[in-house]
């Protein structure tokens, strides 16, 4: 099991994460008028760390548990 950490202050909502996840764990939502990444089904996390590796912002983070 993984938890997701994003850091929407780091977070410019490129959709780097969107694209590099094989299981489709992210979207791009507006959130206080600015494009986040959100992880809407974090429990299908297969811990590849793509998203933690190629975020230009280092704004995600995969922690196992």
């Amino acid at each position: 099991m993984s938890k997701i950490k994003i850091d929407l202050n780091k977070c410019d909502g490129d959709g780097t994460c969107v694209s590099v996840c094989p299981v489709e764990v992210y979207e791009i939502q507006t959130i206080g008028g600015k494009k986040k990444a959100v992880a809407v089904n974090a429990d299908a996390c297969i811990v590849c760390r793509a998203c933690e590796n190629e975020c230009p912002n280092q704004a995600i983070e995969v922690i196992e548990e």
